[in-house]
């Protein structure tokens, strides 16, 4: 288990209260904490902080909204590089904030991160929109404007309206009300799954289970989440935690579409307490 720290005592108050006012920066980085031990949160708060200083002078100079976006835009990904890491996508690095701001390259999520953090240092009205597949950050002005952290790029409705069919199909129609704000407690669930994700497709269980537990600290009882944190125990030949978390998600979950397989993955392990006996 995790020791008890700033992130659990955050997520708890996230899984009683989903608006609890959160420094999103901050948590990102206690996750990252999690997996680069050393890591000084304080001094990565400071590279966001020195980022957005830089680029002040020539952002609120701008004369209107549009101005202002391209020129943070100029600022974040041309003058200092953020961009999407296209070619190693699944590198769990692109989920740890520490490593975006060191090597300039993440998933859509953690640029849109940058991109929030710097902007909200500058006093810009940005915020996170969960769009499916692809986190996007929307500029609330008189007009409101849609940017693309991970392409360097502001999105029309009509690319908006082909991310969404590439997303969930054909047939759907986009629509403005897809643009949600998402709040704390979902942005840290998206980012921290990202990131178990791609730690067990590097055969990382270690890692894996980490965000596991973090996962539950923000979703207690979540039976998916308690299922896969008994698969990645088994993974890592914890067979009695693997047996209890599994066990623990047929009682939560009987009918899960899962359930059947999880039955035999449990069965399994049954078979091999008998045999270690």
């Amino acid at each position: 288990m995790l020791q008890d720290d700033r992130f659990s005592a955050l997520a708890r108050a996230l899984a009683a209260d989903p608006t609890h006012p959160v420094d999103l920066a901050e948590a990102a980085l206690c996750v990252a904490a999690d997996h680069r031990p050393g890591l000084d949160v304080g001094a990565e708060l400071a590279r966001l902080d020195a980022l957005a200083e830089a680029a002040r002078p020539t952002v609120l100079a701008a004369w209107s909204d549009a101005a202002r976006v391209r020129a943070l835009n100029e600022f974040l990904f041309v003058r200092e590089g953020f961009h999407g890491n296209s070619e190693e996508y699944d590198d769990p690095r692109n989920s740890l904030l520490d490593c975006v701001l060191e090597r300039r390259t993440g998933l859509p999520i953690t640029l849109a991160l940058v991109y929030l953090e710097v902007g909200r240092r500058l006093g810009l009205p940005v915020e996170g929109i969960g769009f499916p597949s692809h986190f996007l950050v929307r500029f609330r002005g008189r007009e409101d404007i849609v940017i693309d952290a991970f392409n360097g790029r502001v999105l029309a409705d009509q690319a908006l309206s082909a991310m969404l069919r590439q997303a969930l199909g054909q047939d759907v129609v986009f629509s403005r009300m897809e643009l949600e704000p998402i709040s704390a407690h979902a942005f840290l669930v998206r980012l921290v799954s990202n990131l178990k994700r791609h730690t067990a497709l590097a055969g990382d269980f270690a890692a894996t289970l980490r965000c596991c537990e973090r996962l539950l600290e923000l979703q207690p009882d979540d039976p998916e989440e308690v299922r896969d944190r008994g698969l990645v125990y088994a993974q890592l030949d914890c067979v009695g935690a693997a047996r209890d978390d599994l066990a623990r998600f047929l009682a939560l979950a009987p009918g899960h579409p899962s359930a059947a397989s999880v039955q035999a993955r449990l069965q399994d392990l049954e078979g091999r307490r008998v045999v270690l006996n």
